[in-house]
């Protein structure tokens, strides 16, 4: 008889034991698997959040403060154009978007505004000094987004202003804050006359409740020109990978560029990470706890095995069995049992994720397939753990030993 169907004849035998042992290695695969599934669409979601939001890291004058840089307050401040340089011509991984910023103050009618100048992606590709910095416009691997450019939406003035990148814009060409366009009743194709200048408004920016809502976005070579400021920028705006966060970004930065003011915004970036190192704990939590009670399940299982059968196991040694074929029909079941818990536990532990991906977590969950081979990899991992020992304890059996017994 082979080993597989005698494996499968005896196991279904003893159908009871085999099922609790099964049991308690599927719902440990399963609640991993839905831990883990969760946490790759919320690391999407929150990724996605942070986009939204804008730069995470600000680069600015050693003098500047934050609250400057929020209250557009920090004109007479500079850095000069070359850190632009320094930064893409780095070997620094887990810069996202780089925008480098210059604000002068200007008056619309006799109304306080910001004037700010942003370099359009295109520029970047034109200076020979920079051309190696179009992989910044890319998202690193493992930032947690996907970048899917969608025609007309991703790559739309008002989408892309809120990272300061956008990929084409002219001389002559603003964009205009929600709150500047209401007073002026602007909209698009309207023209005004700025420090002498006609600008052309290309888009009205949406309101964002924030001090953009108050500024006009030009080239930014035109307001150097403009404020007579050549070379010279009040910050750098970047959008950082948050995980590259973690690990010394901001400390490489501040090396590279010591005469500046390197920031966080760390209530952004702490959201992710927070989220990330919760849902790593839990993940670390099940795995302890499937290892300990599902390869104790499994341990127990095969120890009553080998007990039960430890007549016929004699029996076979005496026929002239080899212990290494003993070994491969116990081996067998480990296989049998990882191989099996780790698929339902998959299953089941997608569908929990789907089910309480929007009731607990707030975001939309779909399958992750590559879960499916760590699951069955970690069911089969701890299926084998556990029955080493019964398997040792099978392969010595002495037959002359058992056949006295009774």
């Amino acid at each position: 008889m082979k080993i597989r169907k005698l494996v499968l004849k005896e196991m279904f035998q003893r159908g009871n034991q085999l099922i609790s042992s099964l049991l308690a290695i599927t719902l440990g695969i399963a609640v991993i698997v839905a831990i883990k599934n969760i946490t790759i669409f919320s690391g999407k979601a929150v990724a996605r959040e942070l986009d939204a939001l804008g730069a995470n890291i600000l680069i600015l004058p050693k003098a500047a403060t934050v609250q400057d840089y929020y209250s557009a307050d920090f004109q007479d401040e500079e850095i000069p154009e070359d850190y632009v340089t320094a930064l893409t011509n780095s070997d620094i991984q887990g810069i996202d978007n780089l925008s480098p910023k210059l604000s002068i103050p200007i008056k619309l009618h006799g109304r306080k505004a910001t004037l700010t100048g942003i370099l359009p992606k295109n520029e970047f590709k034109s200076k020979a000094l920079w051309q190696g910095t179009l992989g910044i416009f890319e998202r690193p691997e493992g930032c947690g987004t996907v970048g899917v450019n969608i025609p007309g939406v991703t790559d739309s003035p008002q989408n892309m202003v809120r990272k300061r990148v956008i990929d084409d814009l002219g001389e002559n060409d603003i964009l205009v804050g929600s709150d500047i366009a209401a007073m002026l009743k602007l909209q698009e194709g309207s023209s005004i006359e700025i420090l002498g200048r006609l600008f052309k408004t290309v888009a009205i920016l949406p309101s964002t409740g924030t001090v953009d809502d108050n500024r006009i976005f030009a080239h930014l070579h035109t307001v150097q020109k403009l404020s007579k400021k050549e070379s010279v920028l009040n910050a750098i705006e970047i959008v950082g990978c948050c995980s590259a966060i973690s690990k010394g970004l901001i400390q490489k930065i501040n090396r590279l560029l010591p005469d500046a003011r390197v920031v966080t915004i760390s209530q952004i970036v702490q959201t992710q990470l927070s989220t990330n190192e919760l849902m790593n704990k839990l993940s670390a939590l099940m795995l302890i706890v499937i290892i300990i009670v599902g390869g104790a399940s499994i341990a127990n299982y095969m120890f009553a095995n080998v007990y039960e059968r430890r007549r016929e196991i004699g029996i076979l040694m005496a026929m002239g069995a080899q212990s290494s074929w003993i070994a491969k029909v116990f081996l067998t079941k480990a296989v049998f049992i990882g191989t099996t818990g780790g698929i339902i536990g998959y299953v089941f532990g997608t569908l929990m994720a789907i089910f309480l991906g929007p009731h607990i977590a707030g975001i939309p969950v779909l399958p992750v397939p590559i879960l499916a081979l760590y699951g069955v990899l970690l069911s089969m991992g701890v299926s084998f753990g556990a029955s080493i020992l019964p398997v040792i304890k099978a392969t010595k059996i002495d037959p002359f030993v058992i056949m006295q017994e009774e």
